[in-house]
């Protein structure tokens, strides 16, 4: 038992220093931020490891994008983070149901774990090159600026569904990045071993702002609590046994 402890308090140590380290040696970094669950959450642990931290918004055509952007902004100055809206006018003629007239997927909680339906929804609401067309716009910014990572929301729950959100795309990127930049700027995705429940308790503990967090596919007032994303969410805090503070906000919970 005494070599096990010994074990735990050596290791927690290699961590804290590591965590040091990391706090010295990352100045800066562009974050990939939509206001929506998984990017608050990356984002407070951005600021919490580096110097500097600015934030894009994309106004791509998606169906929340106004409220979306409009949380953003709230979070940023909150946090008194340099904040910019970059349009994309031309994805709004795109088809699916994020950008185009399809109808939203509505998955019951017991088919989100269901591998061909989570497919079906998947393709539902992707979005053509999506997270490739950011990061080349956050690489862009992150050379500009001299900052030395990209933030992003990856998570292992949508990298089941979602190629772009897996390791293997990161580590591409990342490879993509050391040709296509002269500084050569990686990606920090601290949530990419995560699902939405440990992301959720991973918030409450950073503080990250989740009353003003906006994962709904829709703009509507208050969440629609039947799309596909307002039910993982839903699910997430569910299963870590608290309110979810956006609907305390809002009244509603």
């Amino acid at each position: 038992m005494y070599i096990v402890s010994l074990f735990k308090t050596y290791f927690t140590a290699i961590l804290f220093i590591e965590s040091c380290l990391l706090s010295l040696i990352m100045t800066g970094a562009v974050t990939l931020f939509s206001s929506g669950l998984d990017s608050t959450v990356a984002l407070k642990r951005a600021l919490d490891t580096f110097e500097r931290v600015i934030c894009i918004t994309f106004d791509y055509g998606q169906r929340a994008a106004s409220i979306e952007i409009e949380n953003a902004a709230v979070i940023c100055r909150k946090f008194g983070c340099e904040h910019h809206t970059i349009s994309l006018p031309w994805y709004r003629n795109f088809g699916g149901a994020l950008t185009g007239t399809e109808e939203l997927p509505t998955p019951s909680l017991t088919e989100l774990d269901d591998a061909v339906k989570s497919d079906e929804t998947a393709r539902s609401v992707w979005v053509p090159a999506r997270n490739m067309v950011f990061l080349s716009i956050a690489a862009a910014f992150a050379e500009e600026y001299g900052l030395e990572h990209i933030v992003v929301g990856f998570d292992a729950e949508e990298a089941a569904t979602f190629p772009d959100n897996t390791p293997e795309f990161i580590e591409l990127f990342d490879r993509t990045m050391e040709y296509g930049t002269l500084n050569h700027p990686r990606i920090f995705a601290p949530l990419a071993d995560l699902d939405k429940e440990d992301i959720v308790r991973l918030g409450l503990e950073t503080g990250a702002p989740l009353e003003y967090s906006w994962s709904c596919y829709t703009a509507v007032p208050v969440p629609c609590g039947e799309c596909e994303s307002c039910m993982r969410r839903k699910r997430a805090f569910s299963r870590v046994g608290v309110p979810d503070p956006l609907l305390e906000r809002l009244g509603k919970s």
